[in-house]
C-alpha cells in the first residue's frame, strides 16, 4: 500500500510549514495576524464605550445647580464687601488732577515817575529781598529835596529872629515895669505931700499956693503911674504878638520839614528794590523808557507759594487741616513733595466768582461742585522752576 506524500503548502514565498507546529496544534502563521486585530478591535470599542459612559453620565454643575448658584452668589455678595470695606477702610486717600500752584503774584511799578536810568535783572532772575529792580533819574528829585531843606533852614532863621523880638520885648516889659515902681513911689511920696500941705494950710501954718502945688503935684504922678502901666500892658501884648509869629514860624518849619521828608522819601522811590525773595517775570521795562507812577514795568512771583486743589464736595467729607498730602507735579514726573493741608474754603469756588451762578430760575441741574483746598507744601524744589498755574496732582491722606 502506498504511503501519502506530505502535505505541501505552496504560498507566495514557497516556504514549508514547520510540522512541529501541527503537531502542538499551534494555529498557523497566516491566523496570527487575525487574533492581534481582534485585540485592537475590543481595546477600540472599550474605550468607545468608556467616552459613551462619560458623555451619558451629568456634570457637577447638573447635579448640584442650587449649590453651584448659592456659592455664586456669595462670592458676588464677599466680593462687594470687600471693595465697599476697601474703599471705606483701606483706601484712605483722596486724589485730584484739578490742581495747580498758586501765589500772590503782583505787579512791580514805581512810585514816582522819570526816566529809567539802569535795570540790573532780567527776565525770569531771582532776587533776594531789597535788590536793586530798576533805577529812575534821581536830580529832579535831589533838587527837591535841597529845597526842602533850605525852606528848613529858614523857618528855623525865622524861629530865631521871632525868639530875639520875645526876649527884647521881655527887656522892654522889665523895665516899664520897674518905670511903675518908680513912678508908685513917686505917687506916694505926693499923697504924703499933698496931704501935708493940705493940714497945713488948714490950720493957717501953711499957704494956699503950696497946698495947690502938692495937690497938681500928686496928680502929675497918678498919671505918670497910669502911664507907665499901660506900657507894661502894651509890652505884654506885643509879647503875644511875637509868640504868634513864632507859632507861625514853627507851622513853617514843620510844613518844611514834611516837605523834605517827602522830597527825601521820592528820592528814595527812585530805586525800585525787592520787597521779598522772588522771581521777575514779564519784564517790560528797559532803559531810557519813561516811566509813569504806577505803571507796570514787570510782575513778581514770591517765592512763597503753595497749591491749591479743586476737591469734589464728596471728597473732603473727611478732610482736616493738618493732614498730610503727596504732591506730583506734571512738569517732573519723578519729583514727588510733601506737604499738609492748610485750610478749605468756606465755599465752592463758583460761589466767589465775578458772576456766581443762579440757580433760582430756569431749569436746574445738580453738578458735583469744586471745593479748593490750600495744601502748604514742606520745602519746594530749589533746582527745578515752579510758578504759578503748573499742573499739580495731590494726594491727600484724609483717614
Amino acid at each position: 500500500m502506498q504511503r501519502p506524500r506530505d502535505r505541501i503548502d505552496v504560498g507566495g514565498d514557497g516556504d514549508r510549514s514547520d510540522p512541529s507546529q501541527e503537531a502542538r496544534g499551534a494555529p498557523p502563521d497566516d491566523e496570527a495576524p487575525t487574533d492581534a486585530g481582534a485585540r485592537t478591535a475590543r481595546d477600540e470599542g472599550s474605550r468607545e464605550d468608556d467616552d459613551h459612559d462619560d458623555e451619558t453620565e451629568p456634570g457637577l454643575i447638573r447635579r448640584h445647580p442650587i449649590w453651584f448658584g448659592l456659592g455664586t452668589v456669595a462670592l458676588i455678595l464677599l466680593a462687594v464687601a470687600g471693595y465697599v470695606y476697601w474703599a471705606a477702610y483701606l483706601h484712605p486717600y483722596e486724589s485730584t488732577d484739578d490742581a495747580f500752584v498758586d501765589a500772590r503774584q503782583f505787579t512791580v511799578a514805581p512810585k514816582v515817575s522819570g526816566y529809567v536810568i539802569d535795570v540790573p535783572i532780567t527776565d525770569n532772575q531771582h532776587v533776594e529781598t531789597g535788590q536793586t529792580l530798576f533805577q529812575i533819574d534821581r536830580r529832579d528829585y535831589e533838587v527837591a529835596l535841597a529845597q526842602g531843606q533850605a525852606q528848613i533852614a529858614s523857618a528855623q532863621a525865622s524861629i530865631q529872629n521871632v525868639d530875639a523880638q520875645i526876649e527884647g520885648q521881655r527887656a522892654q516889659i522889665d523895665v516899664a515895669k520897674a518905670q511903675v515902681t518908680q513912678t508908685q513911689a513917686a505917687l506916694d511920696f505926693a499923697k504924703a505931700d499933698a496931704a501935708r500941705y493940705k493940714d497945713l494950710a488948714t490950720r493957717g501954718a501953711g499957704t494956699v499956693q503950696q497946698s495947690q502945688q502938692s495937690t497938681s503935684n500928686l496928680e502929675q504922678q497918678q498919671a505918670s503911674l497910669q502911664r507907665s502901666q499901660a506900657s507894661v500892658i502894651a509890652a505884654q501884648k506885643q509879647i503875644g504878638s511875637l509868640e504868634a509869629q513864632k507859632a507861625s514860624a514853627e507851622a513853617s518849619l514843620a510844613t518844611a520839614r514834611a516837605q523834605a521828608a517827602q522830597a527825601e522819601l521820592n528820592l528814595g522811590y527812585t530805586t525800585v528794590t525787592a520787597a521779598q525773595p522772588g522771581r521777575m517775570v514779564q519784564l517790560s521795562g528797559a532803559k531810557g523808557q519813561f516811566a509813569q507812577a504806577g505803571q507796570s514795568l514787570a510782575t513778581f512771583v514770591p517765592d512763597e507759594k503753595w497749591v491749591t486743589a479743586n476737591y469734589k464736595e464728596t471728597q473732603i467729607t473727611d478732610m482736616r487741616p493738618g493732614q498730610r498730602a503727596e504732591i506730583e507735579i506734571d512738569a517732573y514726573p519723578d519729583r514727588k513733595i510733601t506737604g499738609r493741608v492748610d485750610s478749605v474754603q468756606p465755599g465752592s469756588g463758583t460761589a466767589f466768582s465775578l458772576l456766581p451762578a443762579q440757580n433760582a430760575t430756569g431749569n436746574y441741574v445738580k453738578v458735583v461742585q469744586r471745593i479748593p483746598v490750600k495744601i502748604v507744601v514742606d520745602a519746594w524744589p530749589g533746582d527745578v522752576s515752579i510758578g504759578p498755574g503748573m499742573s499739580i496732582v495731590p494726594t491727600v491722606r484724609v483717614r
